[in-house]
C-alpha cells in the first residue's frame, strides 16, 4: 500500500466533483504547479483510483421513467448461484446498480423502467429464467431525496493507504 497525500486526496475530492477541470485550474486549486500536479492525476489513474471520466445525463428528463427499488432474497447460496444471478443482473440494461448485502437481504437493486408495466415483466422474466429468486419486495420510488453522484465519504484530514499497485 502507498500513502495518498493530502494533494492527492484534493486532486481526487476535485476530479470527482469536475472531471473536465483544466490542468491548470487543478493545479491553481491544489496549489502546485501544472507538471507536478497532472503527474499526480497520471499516477491516480495508474493505480486504478480514477476508473474514468463521464458525463452525468438526466435521462429522466428525456424520458418517462419509473425507478424501483427491490430486495431479493435467493433459495440458495452457492458461489455458482451467486454468480450467475450477479452476471444476468450486471448485464441486464434496467438495473441502474446492484448490491449484495449482508443481513436478511441478498441483494439490493434499482430498476429503472419505462413504467411498472416493464418493470414487472423484467422480474416476471428473471423469475422464467431459474436463477434461484426465492422472494423479491417491490419499492416504487416516488421522489429523490439526495443524490450523490460518487463524492468523498468524509474529509480526511490525515494521509490515508492506497491499495498496492505498484505504480506509486
Amino acid at each position: 500500500m502507498h500513502k495518498l497525500d493530502r494533494y492527492d486526496l484534493k486532486i481526487l475530492r476535485i476530479l470527482s466533483e469536475d472531471g473536465r477541470i483544466t490542468k491548470s485550474a487543478l493545479a491553481e486549486a491544489i496549489n502546485l504547479s501544472v507538471t507536478p500536479a497532472w503527474e499526480r492525476v497520471r499516477k491516480l489513474e495508474a493505480a486504478g483510483l480514477v476508473r474514468g471520466y463521464r458525463a452525468l445525463i438526466d435521462w429522466g428528463a428525456l424520458f418517462r421513467t419509473q425507478q424501483v427499488l427491490v430486495e431479493i432474497s435467493l433459495a440458495r447460496h452457492t458461489a455458482q448461484d451467486m454468480r450467475r444471478f450477479e452476471q444476468r443482473l450486471a448485464d441486464a440494461p434496467e438495473v441502474a446498480f446492484c448490491y449484495a448485502t449482508g443481513g436478511g437481504i441478498d441483494y439490493i437493486a434499482m430498476i429503472r423502467a419505462r413504467d411498472i408495466d416493464h418493470y414487472q415483466r423484467f422480474i416476471d422474466a428473471l423469475l422464467l429464467e431459474d436463477l434461484g429468486i426465492e422472494r423479491y419486495y417491490t419499492y416504487i420510488v416516488t421522489k429523490s431525496v439526495k443524490r450523490d453522484e460518487g463524492g468523498a465519504p468524509t474529509a480526511p484530514d490525515e494521509d490515508v493507504q492506497a491499495p498496492h499497485t505498484g505504480t506509486f
